[in-house]
């Protein structure tokens, strides 16, 4: 009989296709992974990973036997809230995932504010690009997922949670930083730093140039990241100006190192979501987180903004 500890580390090891990884998110060593894996393996006498160097991919006895796994843990942790339930104390383990902007920014403000009315849940985020959140969505991998795109699925629930406001900052000794407004057609002229094609932030953006006639391909885009700090820390250092969100903005503008321009009869805002999959078996404290934070939707805007900003002034 295979042990619940040894089916956890299975199932983080699946996930994250490297004992090095998996040995990380569970706080042991990379041997104690692989001796979990393979006393698992020993049990069956099956291999339930291919290796190939670092990287680990699961065999097809190890991708039939994943879906199993889950469900024993969903199992496990349905069991201990029905205990938690009789102790009328509410915990366990809380996952979301999460696109980088809001995970880095929008979730650790709420989840503080959650874990003050319950300190016995133990959040855990991982950040992920938004097709990596829908996918683990739909799989029913993780019970919450956090994104600027609104899932359109029949078993995807989504609530708006946060509205965020795309900036465009430019470096401080910039023509347009004194002025602080500038014409959308002005940006053909411009080395302009953008995040890639499929982020929510380029996407918002293109949406909103394009009813100005202004396409990808009129741009100068001479640089292009993943990462929005690595953005913003490219427009301190006068690479480029760029597009992202306040979240990410705040504590360059509250330093002075960069400055924010408003572009002439442009707003770029989006909605921030949270969704869920509706047949995905949720304990209590996932229950209740769900209408925590549909219920903090008016609030986090201040609470995020005030948060970032005094975190800013203080470091």
């Amino acid at each position: 009989m295979v042990e619940l500890s040894t089916l956890r580390v299975f199932l983080v090891a699946a996930e994250e296709k490297n004992f090095s990884q998996a040995a990380r998110r569970l706080n042991m060593s990379q041997s104690a992974v692989s001796q979990n894996i393979q006393s698992m393996e020993r049990v069956y006498n099956v291999e339930l990973f291919q290796r190939h160097g670092r990287s680990v991919i699961l065999s097809e006895i190890g991708e039939a036997l994943l879906p199993m796994a889950r469900d024993v843990l969903r199992a496990a942790r349905l069991m201990e809230d029905s205990i938690r339930d009789v102790k009328n104390e509410i915990g366990g383990e809380l996952l979301i995932g999460c696109s980088t902007s809001a995970g880095k920014y929008l979730m650790p403000a709420l989840l503080s504010m959650f874990q003050l009315e319950y300190p016995a849940v133990h959040p855990r985020v991982k950040v992920m690009g938004r097709e990596g959140v829908y996918d683990r969505l739909y799989n029913q991998v993780i019970p919450f997922g956090v994104s600027s795109k609104h899932f359109d699925h029949r078993d995807l629930e989504c609530t708006p949670l946060f509205e965020d406001q795309i900036f465009l900052i430019v470096p401080i000794n910039h023509p347009w930083a004194a002025y602080g407004h500038a014409l959308p057609d002005d940006l053909l002229d411009q080395k302009i730093i953008m995040r890639e094609e499929l982020s929510g932030t380029c996407e918002t953006v293109m949406q909103g140039l394009k009813s100005y006639g202004i396409t990808p391909d009129m741009l100068n885009v001479t640089m292009e990241l993943g990462n929005p700090e690595a953005i913003e820390m490219a427009v301190e250092r006068g690479v480029g100006i760029a597009f992202v969100s306040e979240m990410v903005a705040a504590r360059g503008l509250a330093f002075g190192r960069i400055k924010k321009v408003e572009l002439q009869g442009l707003n770029l805002q989006r909605t921030v979501h949270m969704a869920r999959h509706i047949h995905y078996p949720f304990t209590r404290a996932q229950n209740r987180f769900w209408d925590f934070a549909k219920a903090q939707h008016d609030k986090l805007n201040t609470e995020i903004w005030d948060s970032l900003v005094n975190f800013s002034t203080i470091s």
